[in-house]
């Protein structure tokens, strides 16, 4: 039997390895965005053979910092634009599109009395424990603040000082607790009392409630509610698959599982 040269070995290997890494696409994305970019990855699995989407979720803007330390991703789906965006300014491929919405929304502890009507009311009372995310580091706190800041532009001065200094950080910082294994965070925290008022996006307030159906999920009046504009871009190095998955997932499959999820169009 004739000896194959070990270079001829060495290169069959790295071939080989290296369209094992092209078949991968390497997503890191806004924990809001679990359960729905899971079913879009399963989607565009089946109508890309041999492709397989691994994700890393977390805070978009903890995500952000990793990439920019020279973490390798293919695709980055954040939370906000202003993510992606100083990702593509300092040098990270582009264009940042923006590819879904959501809102925000107050989950509620069952002892408490809140409606739309209400709720700012209930976030003022020094009594009520109101929990938020982290700002900077997970744009669902940052949007939060914005909530507050449109709380005082209507008429309730001092109300973004008051709201933003008692605000409980309680997820997505750089030292916050991992969330449980299978669980979701928000109703966690807001069942065990340490929220009473949990301001979050709409998409994590109906995933809390299917966990914990005794919690509510409240509107914020859309005079002080916020956009929340995700935004999705390759980043540098990104192997060959990274545009058609971000092609699918602004295509109208894709669009429709988001939506399905309690996502807006973008």
């Amino acid at each position: 039997m004739p000896r194959v040269a070990p270079w001829l070995m060495f290169a069959a290997a790295s071939m080989a390895s290296s369209a094992q890494a092209d078949a991968e696409v390497r997503v890191y994305a806004a924990g809001s965005l679990r359960a729905a970019l899971t079913e879009v990855a399963q989607a565009f699995e089946l109508n890309e053979a041999g492709v397989r989407v691994v994700f890393t979720f977390g805070a978009s803007g903890l995500l952000k910092d990793r990439l920019a330390a020279g973490e390798r991703a293919d695709v980055f789906a954040s939370a906000n634009m202003v993510h992606p965006q100083s990702l593509a300014s300092a040098g990270m491929p582009g264009p940042v599109e923006r590819f879904t919405r959501n809102a925000m929304c107050a989950l509620v502890a069952p002892t408490m009395d809140v409606t739309p009507d209400t709720l700012v009311d209930r976030l003022l009372d020094p009594a009520t424990k109101v929990g938020t995310s982290t700002p900077k580091a997970d744009p669902s706190g940052d949007y939060a603040w914005m909530v507050f800041e449109r709380i005082e532009q209507q008429g309730r001065r001092g109300a973004f000082k008051q709201l933003s200094d008692k605000a409980l950080q309680l997820t997505g910082g750089p030292n916050s607790p991992p969330p449980p294994a299978g669980r979701n965070v928000y109703a966690e925290l807001v069942a065990q009392g340490r929220a009473d008022v949990f301001i979050t996006y709409c998409t994590n307030a109906t995933v809390a409630r299917a966990e914990q159906p005794s919690l509510r999920a409240v509107a914020v009046p859309a005079a002080i509610n916020v956009s929340a504009d995700y935004g999705v871009a390759p980043v540098r190095g990104a192997g060959p698959h990274a545009q058609r998955f971000i092609d699918y997932l602004l295509g109208p499959s894709a669009q429709a599982i988001l939506v399905r999820s309690g996502f807006a169009p973008p």
